[in-house]
């Protein structure tokens, strides 16, 4: 059964001579650093989302912590003030949190894998300021539902889109409601660059801030204080305290290359999630988690749930398949122990979740190699 070919969890393609095209117009004006092509790929990203605010940065981690800080400042929030957040997620999610001096509060997640609209709810206080909402692998799960509870209890919502780029719900990209929006465009993303991320606040006034915050304070960047004859202009005002999170026109050219083929890449992706489940719907020991915005997900991952998982890994990988794991239980790691561990699903989704491989080089013969192996080994 062993195959010669390694096929790995994730295979990022990118389209070489589009992108290196793409760096040369910068490369060509002298211009590789912020401006320009992130200015361009800022305007891309808004046609085709429908946000009015985007702003590029080095990372989705760097947007998470902005989001916080902004409304943290704007809005005068405390170090006892509470974000609710999922424990099933990366873990730059909740540093966010702590690294913005505040307390996260853990609710657990659903068959989605996603927050739970009724735990959210439970969990819902006083000193409750945010949700913290992962749509984990591109999956809706119930987030119209939390956004009407934000609502209602009139705190923000934020919404870490890192696998959602492309996802849609009735047509409409997931997230424009949302206070903010992060998306990564790291590696092995729907959308890959070397790194890189795009935050999208509802009110214009905090995309200002974020420029400035992500530009070290400064209130005018480089490129805004050269004029039309490449004129630098060099004066400028240091408003706050800021950090050096903001993207760049080469990282950016990558990115408008990859833009123009997502709709194409995330339905070849859900292609993949149903040859998968055509091969597995009749293995009673195997369940493939649903996106609830099947046509129109990102699908950033194929998640199955096993009794066996350890022991599955172990056998997919003796046979040249190698899978991944999205997430283990933030509240399983020591720095979080102190927090609350109520979250009972959270941790039993977490030793059980398997990340098939999905990306853009498999094919019908791999999906039916991978699934011949899963259904003989599980258990």
């Amino acid at each position: 059964m062993n195959s010669k070919k390694n096929i790995r969890v994730f295979e990022p393609v990118f389209r070489t001579k589009e992108i290196l095209d793409e760096m040369k117009k910068a490369l060509d004006i002298g211009w590789s650093g912020m401006g320009f092509k992130t200015i361009e790929f800022e305007d891309a990203w808004s046609d085709y989302t429908g946000y009015r605010n985007c702003h590029f940065l080095n990372s989705n981690t760097s947007g998470l912590n902005l989001s916080l800080q902004i409304f943290k400042e704007e809005y005068g929030w405390s170090s006892d003030d509470e974000i609710i957040s999922t424990p099933l997620t990366f873990i730059s999610t909740n540093h966010a949190i702590l690294h913005n001096n505040l307390k996260p509060v853990f609710a657990d997640v659903n068959s989605t894998l996603c927050l739970d609209y009724q735990n959210v709810k439970e969990k819902i206080n006083s000193k409750t300021k945010a949700v913290m909402y992962v749509g984990l692998g591109g999956n809706a799960g119930d987030y119209n539902k939390i956004r009407e509870l934000c609502d209602k209890h009139k705190i923000k919502l934020i919404l870490d889109a890192a696998h959602m780029a492309g996802s849609r719900e009735k047509g409409v990209h997931l997230g424009l409601d949302a206070d903010c929006s992060i998306y990564s465009f790291q590696a092995v993303k729907n959308l890959p660059t070397a790194d890189s991320g795009m935050i999208c606040f509802k009110e214009k006034e905090f995309d200002n801030k974020v420029r400035q915050s992500s530009w070290l304070g400064i209130d005018k960047d480089t490129y805004n204080r050269s004029d039309s004859m490449n004129r630098y202009k060099w004066k400028y005002d240091v408003t706050s305290i800021g950090h050096k999170y903001h993207g760049n026109s080469i990282i950016a050219a990558m990115g408008l290359v990859g833009l123009k083929y997502l709709d194409e890449d995330n339905q070849f992706r859900r292609s993949l999630y149903s040859k998968y489940y055509d091969h597995l719907k009749s293995c009673s020991k195997v369940k493939l988690v649903e996106h609830t915005n099947h046509s129109e997900t990102s699908q950033h991952l194929i998640q199955i749930v096993i009794s066996n998982r350890d022991e599955l890994i172990q056998k997919l990988s003796e046979n040249n398949i190698y899978v991944g794991v999205h997430y283990a239980n933030n509240l399983d790691y020591k720095m979080y122990h102190k927090f609350d561990k109520d979250c009972d699903y959270s941790k039993k989704m977490s030793n059980s979740i398997i990340s098939l491989p999905c990306h853009l080089n498999i094919n019908q013969s791999d999906i039916d190699y991978i699934c011949e192996v899963v259904t003989k080994y599980a258990k």
